[in-house]
């Protein structure tokens, strides 16, 4: 039977029962075999709501698809309406719900990224020439950033990512079927406490620092959160502080904005540290349990964590915070903290109307502590070392080192940790080795996809919160993109604002509807200036969240600093 609402029907017809009423289950009947394998697949693993999410996974996983008969067995064994599981599944892009009657995926799937770095380095070659290559038997899509912008283009072969992708290396790839290779060369565990790791936590849980003095360190250092916002993290601490507990934590490391991998190049190189300054913030909030929120493009940065977090539980003490490990499924939204908190509950990614704010009601209605990976990475050097060695490692007046991820037209792109304040300028003669051969500088994206674009004559401002928004820009994640004299402005705008329109949730009209009418307005020979202005200022003031709300940023920037590439 079902797990839908059982309706009561009298049969009509004479000598059916003598209208005697019996039970009939309303809704899809469940397959016995797709409810064997779905309780199998599930185990000993609890049937809570907020675990659609990780079950829905272990479908595709096995499977490759999420199939009618599976998401009934789902619904019925997590005693859940069909809707909600359908809801969920259709609303992430790495599940594939097959309706019936529809055939499965092919074996594999060959995901492009398009964004804007992988497209100046050839995504859109690949596209066509990849279905020829690879044969029918292989299903090739379109998919945004990756977060190997460094490594441009990227595809992803199931979940192997093959980085500077040729039509030659998918197929080899695809030939081999293998999984996500592992990362070596991380700090693990026994190397992390080797060098003295988990002293600082100890210290703290066993009363040897106080969340007062700890607090104190972190305002001295000029500390602000990382993820994009930039807002003061002892602040935030205190806000959560100020509401009465059980209080909970969550980790952002879904960083999704196209030309942003920081979080995934600290995960990949000491994750512990991550670890250590997560639990030191939960503890300074007294968080009861945490959760670690990674984005699904980072398989093996998943399976690091799902080896590592069980031994600093282990060797913790008793009373330390639980860290639950949430994979995402492909959803630029949820870097958006209330759209995380949705999704970690297993719902939809929707971004939630504030007030309230996640610091009084926040996941599962409690108040919560939300933390990027870099932000809590800096956490034990700044009190081990005190604010002043953080504070003093900025420029022009910023503080503390920042991490930028640059990618586009340089000779050695990654993630580069410079002071805060650096300019762009500086940051590509001093962090990059200059330009590419053959290119010359013409502008750069200062903060992303949805931080603006600025020309190669406005290099010279200092990358901090605070001194671009003057110019209709912002620092945001610290995702710089490079540009040459080879690039238009009116593509980059275009393909900036097509990620937009995938990847808005659809919630509000403003965003849903302006971003689609944006794209077909800046695909028209000639751009409606001053309709796009229009309509810029109808999605930054009714749109919910700051997807919306910043998605005109790169036309405006076009609009304002490069008129000769798009008029």
């Amino acid at each position: 039977m079902s797990g839908g609402i059982v309706e009561v029907r009298k049969r009509s017809h004479p000598g059916a029962g003598r209208g005697r009423a019996r039970m009939r289950p309303k809704g899809r009947h469940v397959e016995p075999r797709a409810a064997d394998e779905v309780r199998t697949l599930l185990g000993g693993r609890p049937r809570r709501r907020d675990l659609l999410i990780e079950h829905l996974h272990l479908i595709q996983d096995r499977y490759r698809c999420l199939s009618a008969p599976h998401l009934a067995a789902l619904a019925a064994e997590m005693r859940l309406a069909l809707a909600e599981v359908y809801e969920v599944a259709t609303f992430y892009a790495h599940f594939d719900v097959v309706r019936e009657g529809e055939a499965p995926p092919p074996e594999v799937t060959v995901r492009v990224c398009d964004s804007l770095t992988c497209e100046m380095m050839g995504a859109q070659s690949l596209l066509q020439r990849l279905p020829g290559t690879l044969g029918p038997d292989v299903r090739v899509v379109r998919a945004p950033c990756m977060g190997g912008c460094d490594k441009a283009p990227v595809v992803a072969v199931g979940h192997a990512e093959v980085a500077h992708a040729t039509p030659q290396t998918v197929a080899r790839a695809a030939a081999d079927g293998a999984g996500p290779s592992p990362l070596s060369g991380y700090k693990d565990f026994d190397a992390y406490v080797a060098a003295g790791g988990y002293t600082l936590l100890r210290d703290c849980l066993d009363g040897k620092r106080t969340v007062e003095d700890v607090t104190a360190i972190v305002e001295d250092s000029g500390l602000r959160g990382l993820g994009g916002a930039g807002f003061p993290t002892f602040r935030k601490w205190q806000f959560v502080r100020g509401y009465p507990g059980p209080r909970l934590m969550a980790l952002n490391a879904d960083e999704g904005e196209p030309g942003t991998f920081k979080d995934r190049y600290f995960m990949e190189t000491d994750p512990h540290r991550v670890l250590e300054g997560t639990l030191i913030a939960a503890w300074a909030v007294e968080a009861e349990e945490i959760y670690f929120y990674l984005r699904d493009e980072y398989p093996a940065i998943r399976e690091v964590l799902s080896a590592e977090i069980p031994k600093v539980e282990a060797a913790g003490p008793p009373g330390q915070p639980k860290i639950h490990l949430r994979r995402g499924a492909g959803a630029y939204i949820c870097g958006e903290e209330s759209a995380m908190i949705e999704s970690i509950e297993g719902k939809r990614g929707l971004p939630r109307h504030r007030p309230p704010y996640v610091a009084e009601v926040g996941l599962f209605g409690r108040p919560t502590l939300i933390q990027n990976v870099e932000t809590v990475y800096w956490l034990r050097d700044i009190i081990e070392k005190g604010p002043e060695w953080f504070a003093r490692r900025g420029r022009d007046g910023a503080k503390g080192p920042r991490s930028f991820s640059v990618s586009g037209r340089v000779k050695d792109p990654g993630v580069k940790v410079a002071p805060a304040g650096i300019t762009a300028r500086a940051l590509i003669e001093e962090h990059c080795g200059g330009m590419a051969e053959g290119h010359t500088f013409k502008g750069y994206l200062p903060g992303g996809a949805s931080g603006g674009i600025l020309p190669a004559s406005m290099a010279d401002i200092p990358l901090d919160f605070g001194t671009l928004e003057e110019h209709g820009c912002f620092i945001g994640s610290h995702a710089v993109i490079i540009l040459s004299d080879k690039d238009t402005m009116r593509d980059v705008a275009v393909n900036l604002l097509r990620f937009f329109e995938d990847e808005s949730c659809g919630q509000c009209t403003p965003c849903r509807v302006g971003c689609e009418k944006a794209v077909t307005l800046m695909e028209a020979e000639h751009w409606d200036t001053a309709l796009l202005k229009e309509l810029s200022t109808a999605m930054r003031d009714a749109s919910i969240c700051g997807l919306g709300q910043a998605a005109p940023n790169p036309f405006l920037s076009a609009l304002a600093f490069f008129p000769e590439d798009v008029t």
